[in-house]
C-alpha cells in the first residue's frame, strides 16, 4: 500500500511539473471590473527543478523575474499592467478593461540562478456589462501598489469603504499607482510611500459622509493647506495604512453625464452645383530691388571694407628693411650678416669637395709646420667681436681702436 502511494505521488509530481505552469489559464471578466492575477513563484519553480529533487522533497527558492506581453506583440494591452518589485517577490497583472474582446498574454519566468526559462499562457475574455452608475476614487497615501493587490488587502480596503459608503454592494473598479498619475518618486526612507488610487462603484447613491467632503467649506480647508479634520462620524479606517486622503476624493455620477453628440450625417459625396469656377486674381507685382540690396550689396560692401582694413594692417604699417636696420644695434647686425655669410658658404661647398676649407673652420695653428696663426684682436670693448673676418664687407663699418 505504501509503494502504491509512492507511485501515485510520483506521477502527480510529474504531471504538475510537465503541465502545471505550461497549461493555459482562462479568465472571463466584465468590462469596467478590476482584474488581478498573481504570478506565484512556487508555480514556476516546479518547472525549473529535476523530478528527482521534487520527489525527494527538496525545493529551491530561486529568484526569478517575469516578462509579460500580448501574444505576437511586444507590450501588454493598454488596460493591463504588470508589477514586480523584487526577484524574490511575486508578480501581479492588474487592470480594468474598457471594451469587450479577447487578450492572450504570454508570461515568461526567468530563473536568476541558472537562467532557465519557462512560459505560461493567460487567456482573458472580456464581456460587455453595464457600468455602475455611482463611482468614487480615493487616494491611500501610506500604501504601494504591490501591497494592495493581494486579495486579503483588497478585502480590508473594501470593507472600510463599505462602511464609509454605508452599503455592502460595493465593488473595486480600479487600482492605480500614484506614479502613473504624475506623482513624485518618494525618498528611500521609512514612512515614505508612493501612494495608490482606488476607484470603487455601487448601485446605491453616495452617503452623507462622501457628500459632506465635497461641500465648499470643506474644499476651502483643503485648498488652504492646513490639516483637515475628518467629518464627524465618518472615520471608518480600521487599519492606519488604509486610511484615505479626504482632500483627494472624487465622486462620479454617471447618471448625470451629458449624452454623446450625434454622429455626423454622411452625404452622397458629390458637390452641389455652384456655377462656373472663377480662378483667383493674380497677385500684384512686387519690387525685389530693395531686397537684393539688403541681401547681396550690403554684405559685399562689408566684405570689401574688411579686406581693406586687413590689407592696411598687414602691409601699410610695416616699417621696412632700411628703417629696421637703422634702428638695430651694429654689433647685432654684424653677427646677423656673419651667420648669413657662413650659411651661404657652406651651401656652396656642399656641391664640390675640392675647394679650400672655409675660414670659419681653420685651426688656430698649422698641423704640418706647427706655425701658429695670428692671435685675434684683443679688446675689452663690448662692441667689437673677438674674431674679425677680414673678408666680410661689413667689417669696415665697425669702430676700431
Amino acid at each position: 500500500m505504501a509503494g502504491c502511494r509512492s507511485w501515485v505521488l510520483f506521477f502527480t509530481v510529474c504531471a504538475v511539473s510537465l503541465f502545471g505552469a505550461r497549461a493555459e489559464i482562462k479568465f472571463t471578466i466584465p468590462v469596467g471590473k478590476f482584474f488581478t492575477h498573481e504570478l506565484m513563484r512556487e508555480t514556476f519553480q516546479n518547472d525549473f527543478e529535476p523530478l528527482s529533487k521534487l520527489y525527494a522533497g527538496y525545493l529551491y527558492d530561486d529568484p526569478m523575474i517575469f516578462k509579460c506581453n500580448r501574444q505576437h506583440y511586444p507590450d501588454l494591452p493598454e488596460w493591463l499592467r504588470f508589477t514586480q518589485r523584487h526577484p524574490y517577490d511575486n508578480g501581479f497583472l492588474y487592470g480594468t478593461p474598457t471594451s469587450p474582446g479577447k487578450s492572450i498574454i504570454e508570461i515568461y519566468a526567468i530563473n536568476k540562478r541558472n537562467y532557465e526559462t519557462t512560459r505560461q499562457i493567460l487567456v482573458i475574455k472580456i464581456v460587455a456589462e453595464k457600468l455602475l452608475p455611482y463611482q468614487a476614487e480615493f487616494f491611500i497615501k501610506l500604501r504601494e501598489i504591490e501591497k494592495v493587490l493581494p486579495s486579503p488587502v483588497q478585502d480590508e480596503i473594501q470593507q472600510d469603504l463599505q462602511k464609509l459608503w454605508d452599503t455592502e454592494a460595493l465593488e473595486i473598479l480600479n487600482m492605480t499607482n500614484a506614479l502613473d498619475r504624475g506623482g513624485r518618486v518618494p525618498l528611500p526612507l521609512a514612512g515614505h510611500f508612493e501612494g495608490v488610487y482606488v476607484k470603487v462603484g455601487s448601485e446605491q447613491y453616495f452617503s452623507d459622509c462622501l457628500l459632506r467632503a465635497l461641500t465648499p467649506e470643506y474644499q476651502r480647508q483643503c485648498s488652504s493647506g492646513a490639516k483637515v479634520k475628518i467629518p464627524g462620524g465618518c472615520n471608518f479606517c480600521s487599519i492606519p495604512s488604509n486610511c484615505i486622503s479626504w482632500c483627494k476624493m472624487e465622486l462620479f455620477d454617471l447618471t448625470k453625464q451629458e449624452p454623446a453628440p450625434p454622429a455626423p450625417t454622411i452625404g452622397s459625396g458629390i458637390l452641389e452645383a455652384a456655377g462656373d469656377f472663377i480662378p483667383p486674381e493674380s497677385p500684384p507685382s512686387r519690387d525685389f530691388f530693395p531686397d537684393y540690396l539688403v541681401t547681396v550689396i550690403v554684405p559685399l560692401i562689408l566684405a570689401i571694407i574688411l579686406c581693406l582694413l586687413l590689407a592696411y594692417i598687414m602691409y601699410g604699417r610695416r616699417e621696412g628693411v632700411e628703417k629696421r636696420n637703422a634702428r638695430t644695434n651694429q654689433i647685432q647686425l654684424y653677427h646677423h650678416h656673419t651667420i648669413h655669410g657662413n650659411t651661404d658658404e657652406l651651401r656652396n661647398m656642399s656641391g664640390s669637395r675640392g675647394v679650400s676649407p672655409p675660414l670659419s673652420t681653420l685651426p688656430m695653428f698649422n698641423s704640418r709646420t706647427g706655425e701658429r696663426a695670428s692671435p685675434p684682436l684683443q679688446s675689452d670693448s663690448p662692441t667689437i667681436p673677438l674674431i674679425m673676418a677680414q673678408h666680410d664687407p661689413y667689417c669696415d663699418t665697425l669702430p676700431r681702436q
